[in-house]
């Protein structure tokens, strides 16, 4: 790859109206186009579009099988989900429930997906777990293109195979949180900038920020992480002079400001009491959950009113630093490749240093390194909320880089240079494999103790390369390919082969010493975030992880009653999910729902979310999604019991057995004071072992 050759052509797209006009040009070149995704280009071999087809169909194969076993997966985005299907209002705001109480704490993008499938299809797991699915297979093969484009198919085809087999995409392309989508649409992105930094054409650079601003609308500032990579690579290597190219880039924000401006517009411009509160904020302003909750105190860790309330501090959720993506909580899920990346990101920098302005491999290593550094440097240093899964998002970029450096040391082989950079890069990958299966003793034994030896085997073959014979030389390849991926393709299998529901799903295999959803585990650091060791209900599942218990609280107050756990769920000791409620109280849901707005109200929306999406009736979340958004008053509550609005309440919170939390546990604010009014002001009753109140019976 060089940094003025003219990629490959395409298939020609040249065909003419024939005699009787039956299809003109235009009409032809379309379909042309559309074809030629289906097809190879004219200068690659015959066995790049098999390979390709067979990539995706593997890649299909292992985010989909099985699907069904997650249920609902995270509860939350579920009933969300179910509550879009029957209104249109709460499909635009995002609403937990279709009576329009709260929004979601994202933006809804997300949702709008899942939603148009559920209306198709019906409300079921399939319709909502599917769209994931199909992401997953779409961002591989979007991949492919945009490395494909300036690079061979080779290159692409590694790519799409490195980030089709990184554990934590096997996770999140079979879930319903909206990383999923925002994986796919800065991918996406990423292939419109590449197509501007070779055509100068301004249509591509807008098109990149209306994917950015889609993006935005699924997940907020973290979709802009990328930008500063993207907006460098252009103002490098764009074709044109740089006055044009400030200009160009400020028409991909002005994009940027379009596609993702229109919704903030709306909800901030629509009155309060005509839609539902913005949930994750403390002022039901947008503009507070933007640069508060779901902005700068991700980094600041000053998240007033987000998850905890007063009993998580700041720092709760694991030690900082930029070696964080590496440690037990996170290194599982993408790290895999991660050291290897770096050191062919830094090898690609130093080889193009002197090439001109435009070259096309130092533009992709910006456009692939600045995403990878900002987004990994964010994560790393994060101080407030922070999650493993998040991770999703550094796939790409590993993948890419990996690919990029892998071949282009391979294609210049016949340099010592290249040939230590191939096997110093096989070397670190090798013993970073088998430091992070170190953490999983019990998983596979015998592949941890081959990995070492037959690795550093193949780092010393790839240094040697030029005293094999020729004939086994692509042999090696091959092999050192399969060596590197067998490790991540292994734990992408069993995380895929595992159930997973709640808010904060894990990887496999199971991490011992790591804590729940990214908070710090056993030792100083997690005792001094208050990390205590999980019950031993939660040791019944073998294979899963032990710290994200996915436990179901369905109990009265504060957190009674039976707990059903979920076999490689996710979430806090459970706390982050959804309620399993009993037949019988599903029933007596499912009939007590006619007249009112709700048929019971519930403290957080994960436990909200499972009665709802058992009985099809919309369900109140008191407090947003972990009870701490201040909403209902209860002056508001009581005046909606009052009215008829509301017809039971069920007893227990999301973080009632944290101190200051909600539900009953010694907390203060809303919710608490609504718990306890309810249960000095009605008679209790116990159905399928939950606690619950009807609001339309006064007490003794």
């Amino acid at each position: 790859m060089t940094g003025t050759a003219a990629p490959p052509a395409l298939h020609r797209c040249d065909v003419e109206a024939d005699a009787t006009g039956s299809e003109s040009p235009q009409g032809a070149c379309a379909r042309s186009r559309l074809t030629a995704v289906l097809r190879r280009r004219e200068d690659d071999p015959a066995w790049v579009r098999p390979a390709l087809v067979t990539l995706l169909a593997l890649t299909a194969v292992l985010y989909t099988w099985g699907l069904g076993a997650s249920g609902w997966a995270n509860d939350y985005y579920s009933a969300a989900v179910q509550a879009a299907t029957r209104s249109w209002k709460a499909f635009l705001f995002g609403s937990t429930d279709a009576s329009n109480f709260i929004t979601v704490d994202k933006t809804p993008a997300s949702l709008w997906v899942m939603a148009i499938s559920a209306r198709v299809f019906g409300v079921n797991p399939w319709s909502i777990l599917v769209p994931q699915a199909l992401s997953g297979v779409a961002t591989v093969g979007m991949l492919y293109l945009t490395v494909r484009r300036w690079t061979s198919a080779a290159t692409g085809l590694l790519a799409a195979a490195i980030l089709a087999t990184t554990p934590v995409a096997a996770l999140i392309f079979r879930f319903n949180n909206p990383d999923a989508l925002l994986t796919l649409l800065l991918v996406a992105s990423a292939y419109a900038t590449t197509r501007a930094v070779e055509d100068g054409r301004t249509r591509s650079l807008v098109i990149a920020g209306m994917l950015l601003g889609f993006a935005f609308l699924t997940k907020e500032l973290q979709a802009f992480l990328v930008l500063p990579g993207f907006a460098i690579a252009y103002l490098l290597a764009g074709p044109h002079r740089l006055a044009r190219r400030v200009r160009q880039l400020l028409a991909m924000g002005a994009a940027l400001l379009c596609s993702s401006g229109w919704w903030v517009a709306v909800i901030t411009l629509t009155p309060a009491g005509s839609r539902p509160y913005v949930g994750g904020s403390t002022d039901n302003s947008f503009w507070d959950v933007l640069f508060g909750y779901n902005g700068f105190g991700r980094l600041s860790g000053n998240e007033t009113g987000s998850v905890g309330g007063s009993g998580l501090r700041t720092g709760s959720w694991g030690a900082t630093g930029v070696t964080r993506m590496f440690n037990r909580e996170f290194g599982t899920h993408a790290s895999w490749l991660l050291p290897g990346a770096l050191l062919l990101l830094a090898a690609g920098i130093v080889y193009t240093v002197r090439r001109p302005r435009t070259d096309r491999m130092r533009a992709a290593l910006v456009i692939w390194g600045g995403w990878l550094l900002v987004t990994g440097l964010s994560f790393s240093l994060a101080r407030g909320i922070i999650h493993p899964y998040y991770t999703v998002v550094l796939g790409p970029p590993i993948a890419a880089i990996g690919a990029i450096g892998t071949v282009t040391a391979w294609e210049h082989r016949g340099a010592i240079s290249a040939r230590m950079l191939l096997g110093v890069t096989i070397a670190i990958t090798t013993l970073w494999t088998h430091a992070l299966m170190s953490r999983s003793p019990e998983w596979y034994p015998w592949l941890r103790s081959a990995v070492v030896p037959v690795g550093l085997a193949m780092a010393a073959a790839g240094v040697l390369l030029h005293r094999l014979p020729r004939t086994l030389v692509p042999s090696w390849a091959v092999s050192a390919i399969v060596v590197v991926l067998a490790v991540p393709t292994a734990a992408s299998v069993t995380t895929a082969a595992s159930p997973h529901a709640g808010a904060l799903p894990p990887v496999g295999p199971a991490v011992s010493g790591s804590g729940p959803g990214g908070l710090a585990g056993p030792g100083r650091a997690g005792a001094a975030a208050g990390w205590r060791p999980p019950p031993p209900a939660a040791q019944a599942f073998p294979g899963a992880n032990p710290f994200a218990m996915g436990a179901r609280a369905v109990g009265g107050a504060p957190l009674g009653g039976p707990v059903a756990p979920r076999p490689g769920g996710g979430g806090m000791g459970g706390l982050l999910d959804g309620a399993v409620p009993g037949e019988k109280i599903t029933a007596m849901l499912e009939e007590g729902g006619g007249g009112f707005r709700w048929v019971a109200a519930a403290i957080g929306a994960n436990r909200a979310a499972g009665f709802q999406l058992a009985s099809d009736e919309p369900v109140m979340a008191i407090g947003g999604f972990n009870g701490t958004d201040p909403t209902p008053t209860l002056a508001e509550f009581e005046e909606l019991v009052t009215d008829g609005d509301i017809h039971y309440f069920v007893a227990g919170g999301v973080f009632g057995g944290f101190p200051g939390g909600p539900g009953g546990g010694g907390g203060t604010g809303p919710a608490s004071e609504i718990e306890s009014w309810v249960r000095d002001t009605f008679e209790p009753q116990t159905v399928d072992g939950v606690t619950i109140y009807d609001l339309t019976a006064l007490g003794p």
